[in-house]
């Protein structure tokens, strides 16, 4: 019976920046009641839903911002 091998390969994780990559995305989201805003391609349109929100809820005061990024595995030496 023939004897198996194996190789492990190191990959390196770095941002997509392929023309075909997904485009970053953000959006806001209220820490207090968790609501979000839309996501958006562009941060400064994901950052005009907090003024809105807090217009609507003035005791609202705590946000956060998600934001996704691309990433590839880019295969690297075999070992």
């Amino acid at each position: 019976m023939p004897k198996s091998r194996y190789r492990f390969r190191q990959f390196a994780l770095t941002r997509d920046e392929e023309p075909d990559a997904e485009p970053h995305a953000y959006a806001m989201q209220c820490a207090v009641c968790s609501e979000s805003g839309p996501w958006s391609e562009d941060a400064i349109r994901a950052h005009d839903w907090p003024p809105a929100h807090l217009r609507s809820h003035p005791q609202h005061l705590a946000y956060r911002e998600y934001v996704t990024r691309p990433y590839r595995a880019v295969p690297g030496a075999w070992r």
